[in-house]
């Protein structure tokens, strides 16, 4: 699955009950791929390609590790520990991933 894939796979495992009265971006910046920000906004859940201009957290991870976490086979806390993954910005934000998107 390309990494476009799986931030399509991300967006249509949205949980938008979760995001009501929600204004945020999660930033994705993968080291080996492009960059992606999501815009979570009252419900709503965008997608874009590119950096966004004020973040609201921005998540460093590689392909591998993005995949492991969006299908479920990598615990989120477990890769932020092991160094695979880094947090910029409001580290909590990161937190909500789990109740935002349904993964695995």
């Amino acid at each position: 699955m390309s990494v476009a894939q799986v931030f399509e796979k991300l967006e249509q495992n949205f949980n938008a009950d979760a995001a009501q009265g929600l204004d945020l971006v999660f930033q994705f910046d993968i080291e080996d791929d492009k960059t992606y920000h999501l815009v979570i906004n009252d419900g709503t859940c965008k997608l874009h390609e590119g950096a966004n201009d004020d973040p609201s957290v921005t998540l460093i991870m590689n392909s591998d590790t993005l995949q492991g976490i969006v299908s479920g086979e990598t615990d989120g806390m477990q890769a932020f520990m092991a160094g695979q993954l880094r947090a910029e910005g409001d580290m909590m934000l990161a937190t909500k991933l789990g109740e935002l998107f349904k993964m695995g």
